[in-house]
């Protein structure tokens, strides 16, 4: 999943970035509110993080242009406001859920699952193809009901490939948007993945034939 940071606090983005890529969620961080809109125009998100306590009303500003434009997005503020009405205009104006700093990581993570839970403004949760069905928010994966563990890095490229069933996508785009880099011609980390999943899918029906063979 890909969510959109608005953190003008270097330190506190760069940590929100590596969290939530530890959990295989794909963060574009933006430092300003002109960079958040232009991001929010241009990219398909499937939540949106906004730090209120940008210069001026900034973060109202990004709140007020992105909601206009993305009435369904799963959107969470964080805020070290003291004052009640502040943060009720900020749910008002479409925020889903809001969070006070200093926050527990934990916390925030937990909420975020729970936007995309939610009904109304969750995007697809769980994706099917064939017997194969993985839950983007629970991070869980199952084959004809069996349970298969993956890292997270085989998570988000088995996430990439089926939510593009049936088109075309080359190495550059799913190393841009499993591993959030620019493409390498050199790089063989896509067929690598791809060949050790197709070894782990060969040992599932093999575990399963052996199992009918055994009843």
């Amino acid at each position: 999943m890909r969510i959109l940071v608005a953190e003008q606090d270097q330190a506190l983005g760069t940590f929100l970035e590596r969290s939530f890529d530890a959990e295989n969620y794909h963060v574009d961080l933006a430092a300003d509110s002109e960079a958040a809109k232009a991001m929010a125009d241009a990219q398909e998100y499937d939540a949106a993080i906004f730090d209120l306590n940008l210069a001026a009303q900034e973060g109202m500003e990004i709140l007020r242009h992105v909601r206009s434009r993305r009435e369904s997005l799963p959107i969470l503020v964080l805020s070290n406001r003291t004052k009640p009405e502040e943060r009720a205009q900020a749910l008002d104006l479409g925020a889903d859920d809001l969070v006070v700093k200093p926050f527990a990581f934990s916390e925030l993570s937990a909420r975020v699952r729970a936007m995309l839970r939610r009904g109304g403004h969750a995007p697809e949760t769980v994706l099917r193809v064939d017997d194969l069905e993985l839950n983007r928010v629970e991070r869980t994966v199952n084959r004809a009901g069996r349970r298969i563990e993956l890292t997270p890095k085989e998570f988000g490229l088995l996430e990439y490939l089926m939510r593009h069933a049936g088109q075309r996508v080359t190495r550059a785009q799913i190393i841009q948007h499993v591993w959030n880099l620019s493409f390498d011609t050199m790089t063989n980390v896509v067929d690598v993945y791809i060949n050790y999943g197709l070894r782990i899918t060969d040992i599932a029906q093999a575990s399963q034939r052996l199992k009918s063979l055994e009843t």
